[in-house]
């Protein structure tokens, strides 16, 4: 699989890195991974196997992020990136579940909404307002009491 990795050449990419969707690749060197002991049932594999998974991204060290796309993410997700998953009894599985969230995340810090353009609105719907305020207006002028003494 070819990719882009932190210098912008292309190589084979390493299948432990993180191809973020729409945006850089990752190696996995600035990748940190921890496994625990998931809970909930399995038995006895679940007692002994280290399935739960840890990933951790420092996005102040990164390399692979350009200065812009670390201040963006630092500022939606914070310097430190941290993703967990024990949803599969395999190790391997949580891995890949891991790798897939943190690229979702980092996907999703990573995009620039686009600029909004100012527009006009519609004739109609100034017509529209005017209509409903002189509307207003004759249903109040209706509940006010007036003196009128020949009654």
């Amino acid at each position: 699989m070819e990719g882009r990795d932190a210098e912008g050449t292309d190589r084979p990419r390493d299948p432990r890195s993180l191809e973020v969707p729409g945006g850089p690749v990752i190696p996995a060197s600035e990748l940190r991974w921890r496994s625990s002991g998931s809970g909930g049932p399995g038995g006895q594999h679940a007692n002994t196997a280290n399935t739960r998974v840890e990933l951790v991204f420092d996005v102040a060290a990164s390399r692979a992020l350009g200065p812009e796309e670390r201040e963006r993410v630092a500022a939606r997700l914070g310097p430190v990136v941290r993703v967990v998953a024990s949803d599969e009894r395999s190790q391997w599985r949580n891995r890949r579940l891991a790798l897939r969230r943190l690229g979702e995340r980092l996907a999703d810090a990573l995009d620039v909404p686009p600029e909004r353009r100012s527009t006009r609105p519609p004739s109609a719907a100034g017509a529209r307002r005017r209509t409903e305020r002189e509307r207003q207006q004759e249903k109040r002028a209706r509940r006010r009491w007036t003196y009128r003494p020949e009654e």
